[in-house]
């Protein structure tokens, strides 16, 4: 009796992602035997190949692309100049190696990653995972509203609109959110417009903080190549600590709300065994290409501009007053549009992927089916954060720094759990990374934790106080 109930509870993790309007069968089998072809195919038809398919990575460049990003950017170069222009490549690339291996765990065994966890790492694990998703997800809710606001209040001063609200515009991006996030599940096609307009979005980004960077110029190529190979962390400059936007770039890169969008997306495309080198290729061209570029484009513009005052003082920074000094270098109106543009754009798509976030937790604890009602009802779950500019209404962007360092402390219960399923034979069986290579990705794992960890104790020893501090001041 027991052993057909194993059976029947192994049978129902691996039965797939439970999605109110599947993939058609016969397309999603066509999908599969043209990437099979391209495998065995020149590799720029490959590429080609790759280039029609990818999507999930994209969502996960749009999630990181937020205020977070946005806050460690902007002081990093603000403060800091070129110097540390190297945290957000490095940060990235450890999130690769952990979203490798969880995609490639996931694609393998064709289980629901939520599930596979409890079974082969243990249900504290699992439920950790799981809430550190959640909470992470609605924590982060706020400080995003508040600053695609106060960016939109900004767009109508600049055309002569004085008057407007930022709590009012908070609900014209709540607006914009629900129906976009709510074409997610409804269809393959709806999916895959969701997936194309968060594309959009993410290289409408790129190109706003390309456009600053062209208009205020480089006067010092050979610092700005140093900046990303120096891995040098300053000390405390203008009430800023290096080290801590450090470790913020870290938490910034990839969050426990990532880590579970990005296998349970796949799963929603119907992706396989087949489709492996497909997500390798998504999470290069998708995610770490445009978020190596965004980041870097920031941190060039505001060293540009910012770095150059010696008055300027981080925490007392506000959102606007960034564009505003921008402005004053890249024109008094249409540079400042492009840099609100960037913000608005980072604002905006963080906050659709955190509803979907909620919505994909929602399936699994509560065995909902994506794209059914009760899934479109988790996806509101963080939606309170849209009085975030009642809440912050003083919000400067410098607190949006300890907010990615705290929501980074649920990421290390995630990685670990990871890390032993990597290892796992019962789970993996003959899928599992052996020999060189194999070693190679279990240590970088193993390391990307160990930092991520190391850097969060040291923040919370050396900066807790002033974290709780500012998180007080902020309400």
């Amino acid at each position: 009796m027991t052993e057909r109930l194993e059976g029947e509870r192994m049978a129902e993790v691996q039965r797939g992602l439970r999605m109110a309007h599947p993939k058609d069968p016969e397309a999603l089998e066509a999908e599969k035997r043209m990437l099979v072809s391209a495998e065995h195919g020149p590799l720029v038809g490959r590429i080609r190949c790759y280039m029609r398919l990818i999507g999930p990575g994209y969502l996960q460049s749009a999630m990181t692309l937020g205020g977070g990003t946005a806050a460690t950017s902007l002081f990093a170069g603000a403060v800091f100049g070129y110097k540390l222009l190297w945290v957000a490549p490095v940060a990235m690339l450890f999130g690769v190696v952990m979203l490798g291996a969880i995609s490639h765990q996931t694609l393998s065994t064709g289980m629901r990653p939520f599930d596979a966890m409890r079974r082969y790492a243990g249900a504290p694990f699992a439920w950790g995972w799981a809430i550190g998703a959640l909470v992470s997800s609605v924590i982060w809710h706020f400080p995003q509203y508040s600053l695609a606001a106060a960016h939109l209040v900004d767009v109508g001063k600049v055309f002569g609109i004085e008057g407007l609200s930022a709590q009012a515009m908070s609900f014209v991006v709540l607006a914009w959110a629900i129906a976009l996030s709510m074409m997610y599940g409804g269809s393959d096609r709806l999916i895959r417009w969701y997936e194309r307009i968060l594309k959009y979005m993410v290289w409408a980004i790129v190109v706003c903080f390309g456009y600053v960077v062209w208009k205020t110029g480089v006067s010092d190529w050979g610092a700005l190549f140093k900046g990303f190979f120096t891995f040098e962390i300053p000390g405390e400059k203008n009430g800023t600590s290096g080290g801590i936007l450090v470790v913020s770039g870290l938490a910034a890169a990839v969050g426990a709300n990532m880590v579970f969008l990005f296998p349970y997306s796949q799963l929603a495309r119907g992706w396989g065994r087949e489709h492996r080198g497909l997500a390798k290729f998504d999470l290069f061209a998708g995610m770490f290409v445009p978020y190596l570029l965004a980041t870097s484009l920031m941190v060039i513009a505001t060293a540009n501009t910012l770095n150059l005052d010696p008055t300027f003082s981080a925490p007392r920074l506000a959102p606007i007053q960034a564009a505003v000094s921008l402005s004053k270098t890249i024109g008094p109106s249409f540079g400042r549009l492009v840099f609100d543009a960037g913000i608005i754009g980072m604002a905006l798509s963080s906050i659709t992927l955190h509803m979907l976030t909620c919505g994909f937790v929602c399936t699994e604890v509560f065995g909902w089916k994506v794209g059914s009602f009760k899934h479109r009802l988790g996806m509101l779950i963080p939606t309170p954060g849209v009085f975030g500019p009642i809440l912050w209404g003083k919000y400067a962007i410098y607190l949006a720094v300890p907010t990615t360092v705290i929501c980074g402390s649920l990421l290390p219960i995630s990685y670990i759990a990871f890390i032993r399923m990597q290892m796992s034979r019962e789970y993996l069986g003959e899928d599992r990374p052996r020999g060189l290579k194999g070693k190679i990705w279990l240590a970088l794992m193993i390391l990307a934790t160990v930092i991520m960890i190391a850097g969060l104790v040291w923040a919370v020893k050396e900066k807790g106080p002033k974290f709780i501090e500012e998180v007080r001041k902020a309400f």
